[in-house]
């Protein structure tokens, strides 16, 4: 079977982090998000895959290659002028031939049954099945109304609260009929949510939405982000975690010393290669990217750092994500909701008051006080 992950995006809501990469590599348990999704279609059967790719596109190309990593067969479909959801999966339809294919977001987290959905699919007749997911508060998502047969009759573009006719959101997941290429233009901007379903609705075309029972996280802000990987770490999401666990809770990664002074308090996630220093304090929940430094007498808590990042003598971490190969110097205090972008410098005995967001490659000159 075949799939398309969407991966074009710019990922403007995950600023700081994504001004170097694009959102499908943002890591979730110190792996791409995007790594997680093509080992769930794997799981389900997708044997090849295409990605279609914008923003920052040779992170991807440079990391999964042709699939080796994950087990699926992956190639790349570039748009150098962004052609929207749809028109995105019209490009690549020589691909996708004729057979029924799933479209998913490589952007999101979820462990969600996607054999079932093309069961639900099949069973249903219809054009396309959309994955939905209930919500608490449909006014930060796209709804859809469905009729007693589950099929789409309508939608809501994040509706006010108390106006919603349904709390049922897309997901971002769909399976389809290649019929759908004969409703998409060639060459132009075009886009599911806002043109192909409505376009469908008013037709009167058949298709359907299937509520889901797994996990969805649509990694739409730094909270829904940090959310993700913590509930990744935990279990409350399935995917796979690279480690072993050496103590109830605490995972490390091959090579990583931990000096027998430090203390640490799970959940804790250790990446490869890692160095934990003299009378270290760690307290989960905790994720910490390969190759990373934490020097003598440094304390964090609830804290994502990424790849290669470094945490001077004495610091202090309490909360925040931590950019790819970030330095943060001796007797820094970073406090909670700060965001550092890739390779800042931090300088020594500096604070970061709550929610103070960098750029990359931002440079903090020593004993500096930076506010919101």
């Amino acid at each position: 079977m075949k799939a398309m992950v969407l991966a074009a995006g710019l990922g403007t809501r995950l600023r700081p982090l994504t001004g170097s990469i694009s959102k499908p590599m943002a890591p979730i348990v110190n792996r791409p998000v995007m790594w997680h999704i093509l080992r769930l279609i794997k799981q389900h059967g997708y044997t090849q895959a295409v990605a279609n790719l914008h923003y920052h596109p040779h992170a991807i190309t440079n990391y999964f290659g042709k699939g080796q990593k994950v087990g699926v067969q992956l190639s790349y479909s570039l748009e150098p002028e962004l052609l929207g959801t749809a028109g995105g999966v019209k490009r690549v339809q020589k691909f996708l031939g004729d057979e029924t294919f799933l479209i998913i977001s490589g952007d999101a987290l979820t462990d969600i049954d996607l054999t079932r959905l093309m069961e639900q699919h099949r069973e249903s007749g219809g054009i396309a099945t959309l994955a939905l997911k209930r919500v608490e508060d449909p006014s930060k998502f796209g709804v859809v109304i469905l009729d007693k047969t589950n099929r789409v009759v309508g939608f809501q573009e994040k509706p006010a609260p108390g106006e919603e006719l349904s709390n049922l959101c897309n997901c971002g997941i769909y399976i389809f009929e290649p019929a759908v290429f004969d409703y998409i233009p060639k060459d132009a901007f075009y886009d599911f949510g806002k043109q192909l379903f409505p376009e469908f609705v008013e037709k009167s075309i058949p298709f359907h939405g299937f509520e889901i029972d797994g996990y969805w996280n649509d990694v739409g802000s730094l909270e829904q982000y940090r959310i993700g990987n913590f509930d990744a770490l935990t279990g409350k999401v399935r995917v796979e975690i690279s480690g072993k666990e050496r103590s109830p809770g605490i995972i490390t990664g091959k090579g990583t010393r931990v000096d027998s002074t430090a203390r640490l308090e799970p959940p804790i996630l250790l990446g490869d290669y890692c160095t934990v220093g003299k009378d270290v304090r760690l307290t989960g929940p905790l994720i910490i990217g390969d190759h990373s430094v934490i020097e003598d007498g440094a304390a964090l808590e609830g804290v994502i750092k990424w790849h290669a990042s470094q945490t001077g003598a004495g610091a202090k971490v309490m909360g925040g994500i931590i950019g790819r190969g970030a330095h943060i110097r001796d007797e820094v205090h970073i406090h909670d909701r700060v965001v550092v972008g890739d390779r800042c410098v931090i300088g020594a005995g500096s604070v970061l008051d709550e929610a103070v967001h960098l750029e990359p490659f931002t440079v903090i000159e020593a004993d500096s006080h930076v506010q919101d």
